[in-house]
């Protein structure tokens, strides 16, 4: 057993009544309501009666309601502009993402060998085991992470004691129970973590590689391609290595 790499980290008063038809567009613009507002207003001060004059006071509400409808459209165009610049910024951190190693939701650990050394001399068989990890919402006096292989049968476990709230990677040694090196292939683990002998609810965490990113058709939303692991969204990323 063994582990190395461990790192925490209204409609207005008229004498003759008025209709607007609505045209090419609905009418309900703040622009269109305001120059409507003041035909109306015109005819009404040509047609009124001097005995009995407009109400002021519905006057004044018809004139907040139009500078209310403006504000709100100005506000929609601002809340537009800022919503196109999140999206740029989100695109660029993305692509910031492309070559690079990420932390995500999973329990795989990959163990795969590779010869190392120069042409024409004995070469070393190097094991290449990718990272792993988990969130915990709370600190743990005690972590046992197991590992198992494909079969679901237990070939190490690992205890690494108090560990803080937080993501937390390591890195297996490969090792099994015998102390003999771990067969190239996939593997899996689970996190146990406590504190005063309550569980604490985790996260394992994955290592996967950044291909590129997309652009998703159906809300827009900035995807980054993880290659056969198929596509993420960057919220789920917890760590980039």
């Amino acid at each position: 057993m063994g582990i190395s790499n461990v790192t925490v980290s209204g409609t207005p008063n008229a004498a003759t009544p008025q209709t607007v038809k609505k045209g090419t567009s609905d009418g309900n613009s703040s622009q269109e309501l305001q120059d409507n507002f003041l035909t109306l207003l015109i005819a009404q001060m040509k047609n009124q009666d001097p005995t009995n004059p407009m109400d002021n006071s519905q006057l004044t509400s018809q004139l907040a309601q139009i500078n209310t409808l403006a504000g709100i459209e100005r506000l929609n165009t601002t809340l537009n502009v800022v919503s196109g610049q999140i999206d740029d910024s989100m695109s660029v951190n993305a692509s910031n993402m492309i070559g690079k190693g990420v932390m995500v939701p999973g329990n795989k650990i990959l163990v795969a060998s590779s010869n190392s050394g120069d042409e024409g001399s004995e070469s070393q068989k190097e094991t290449i085991i990718t990272p792993s990890g988990f969130e915990l919402l709370s600190n743990a006096d005690s972590v046992i992470i197991t590992v198992r292989d494909q079969s679901g049968k237990v070939v190490d476990e690992i205890d690494l004691g108090p560990v803080s709230a937080g993501v937390c990677t390591f890195t297996w040694t490969g090792k099994l129970n015998d102390e003999t090196q771990a067969p190239d292939g996939s593997y899996t683990f689970s996190v146990e973590a406590s504190s005063d002998g309550k569980k604490i609810p985790s996260t394992p965490l994955s290592y996967s590689f950044v291909y590129g990113i997309i652009k998703s058709k159906v809300n827009n939303q900035i995807l980054l391609d993880l290659g056969i692991l198929g596509s993420i969204s960057i919220d789920e990323v917890r760590q980039i290595l």
